[in-house]
């Protein structure tokens, strides 16, 4: 399996645990010029970029700890590029992160604060 599919299954198992904690979904995969966002979603009024991490074992660390500051940068920069084209309503952003491992889906909401800078 390359990683590319392995992100998708991972994305797809990572929406469904959303969706079924009542989450509505508003994109996948945003791109933008240096970045891109996995999920975009709404939790009842908070707009939450999830960034998805899909591992087949924990042999090379697990799927949390690969998102380093410097991704969290990128994300949050992405972010506020989505922020600038929508006009979707929302009260409040938060930056989650979901670990997808063969034998569980790990969700930290509220993983990260990017930099005042980013946003």
């Amino acid at each position: 399996m390359n990683t590319r599919h392995l992100g998708n299954c991972g994305e797809d198992r990572a929406e469904h645990f959303l969706v079924g904690k009542g989450y509505q979904i508003l994109s996948r995969n945003f791109a933008v010029a240096g970045g891109e966002l996995d999920i975009i979603a709404k939790d009842k009024t908070t707009l939450v970029f999830v960034e998805v991490k899909t591992r087949t074992s924990m042999a090379f660390g697990g799927p949390l700890a690969a998102v380093t500051p410097a991704k969290q940068k990128r994300i949050a920069l992405a972010a506020a590029q989505y922020i600038k084209s929508t006009s979707a309503k929302f009260d409040s952003i938060r930056f989650d992160i979901i670990g997808v491992l063969p034998d569980k889906v790990e969700h930290i909401p509220n993983a990260f604060v990017p930099a005042r800078t980013t946003l």
